[in-house]
Order: C-alpha cells, then structure tokens, then sequence
C-alpha cells in the first residue's frame, strides 16, 4: 500500500545546472532548507520545510544536457503495470522503471500531447512529508494544446474521475476550458488535478506541460523575491476562490506558481459532468 492514492501527486523534484544557485533561489522565495546531497544518486539533494521533506534539486548527469524543469511524480502500487497502461494509453515512456536504492521504484513519461510526468512507487521514501501549506506542494494542472489526448489518456492510466469547471462569465474566464480529476469518488477532498487547453496566450514555442504549484504565506512577496533573484513573472499575481497565486519561471527558467490558500476572493466554480 501507497500512503498516497494510485494517481496522487507524490513528489516533485527539478534539475538544474547550477544546484546552488538553485537552493539559494528556493531558500529565499520558498523557504525551504535543504539536506546533504547523495552522491551515490548523481547528488540528489532533498528540500525541506519545517524539517519536513517537500522536494528535491538534482544537476545532469554527466555529459546529459537538459532544460531546468520541474516534474510531478504520481503514485502508483505498481511502476511496470502503471508503464504498460501509458504505453496501451499512447504515452512515451522517457525512463524505463527502475529501483532507486530501498527508496522505491520511479519512471519518466510523457502524455500523448506532450507534458512530461514521472511515477513513484515507494518504498522507504514515502513522498511529500508535508502539503497544501507554505513552503510545500499545494496542485497542479496539465496545460495543453490537445486536450482531447489528456481527457482520453489520464483515465486509463489512473483510476480518475473527470469533471468539467464551469469558470462563471468574467472576461477573464471566456472560452476557458478546465477539467479537475479526482481519485475515487468525485468529493471535493479527492481532486488531485486540473487540466487547462493553452489558448492563444501562450507562446507557440511552449509545449504542453504540468505546472507545478507551491503554497506561501504571501504571493505578491514570493514574486518581488522571484524578480529580485533573476527569475520572472508570467501571470498573475491573481485572485481567485482558491488563492491569490501567479505564475513564475526561477532565474535558470524552470516553471513554477506560488499561491497563498489564505487569501482566498469570489465564489467557488460550479462542477458539472465531464
């Protein structure tokens, strides 16, 4: 058994060029410490909020070249049989499974359209030792431009139910297209996702990806820190039923938003039928 649900986010980890930088970076907008980095595993280094382990930085392997970027890691009791089903679903699987010492069993994929994910079956790591406060994991949503591919996808690779948001008529919500899924029954504490279409807002050189979501105790502070640091500010900051939040990239251009859950304006959307 997982302590996270088959198909929960558990876990987030990014690499980067420059880890220091980094760990800087996080500590001051984030808040976060971090641990001894683990040679033996190409010097993965965990984070830490209130002594609490939230994430991981880790740089490329060596003579490996990639982008600065965060993954989401989704639980599943089983990485082969959760492999298989991305691949019956028309995903890509980008790293095999494979046994990561007695911490557990991970792989990389990528959705139909484009967003690249992992999974996690865990054995002595468990996953997020904290959530939905400062400093830790709080959501995410797959963006994409097919989202017919992510509809037909995601279910058959996790046990999820689908529904669509009604956003209500502001400007600000016409044409929006979001769907939340939910592990198991359909009640508001069993949503683990959000799925949004990129409309014609975002740059055509951007492909699908999950935005990754951390709470702070103040979302107009995490984006004067982001700035300050080097980093940037591509939405936001925005008030909404769930938070005030924006939408931010770190100074070596890994995508990320911040989102205070105690600053909270306007009513909730309506859920309807997928």
């Amino acid at each position: 058994m997982t302590d996270y649900p088959e198909g929960a986010p558990c876990w987030a980890d990014a690499m980067f060029d420059d880890v220091e930088a980094a760990k800087t970076f996080y500590g001051d907008v984030l808040g976060w410490t971090f641990g001894e980095s683990s040679t033996e595993y190409g010097n993965y280094t965990q984070a830490y909020s209130d002594g609490k382990a939230v994430a991981a930085v880790v740089p490329p392997a060596p003579g490996g070249e990639a982008s600065s970027q965060w993954c989401l890691y989704f639980a599943s009791p089983d990485a082969a049989a959760t492999a298989e089903k991305i691949r019956s679903a028309g995903g890509e699987l980008l790293m095999e499974p494979m046994q990561v010492g007695a911490f557990g069993t991970m792989l990389i994929a990528k959705e139909p359209s484009g967003a690249v994910f992992g999974i996690w079956q865990p054995d002595e790591h468990r996953g997020f030792e904290k959530t939905g406060e400062p400093g830790s994991y709080a959501w995410a949503e797959v963006f994409s431009r097919d989202v017919g591919k992510v509809d037909g996808f995601l279910p058959k690779v996790f046990p999820y139910e689908a529904q669509r948001m009604d956003m209500g008529d502001s400007p600000e919500a016409a044409g929006m297209d979001f769907k939340i899924f939910s592990v198991g029954d359909r009640s508001p504490e069993n949503v683990v996702l959000g799925r949004m279409n990129m409309g014609e807002e975002f740059p055509p050189e951007i492909p699908s990806y999950i935005q990754v979501y951390f709470g702070v105790p103040d979302c107009d502070e995490a984006v004067s820190k982001t700035q300050k640091l080097g980093g940037r500010l591509h939405f936001g900051p925005m008030d909404s039923p769930f938070g005030r939040f924006a939408a931010l990239t770190d100074q070596q251009g890994a995508a990320f938003a911040v989102i205070d859950m105690s600053t909270t304006a306007g009513e909730m959307p309506q859920v309807k039928d997928a």
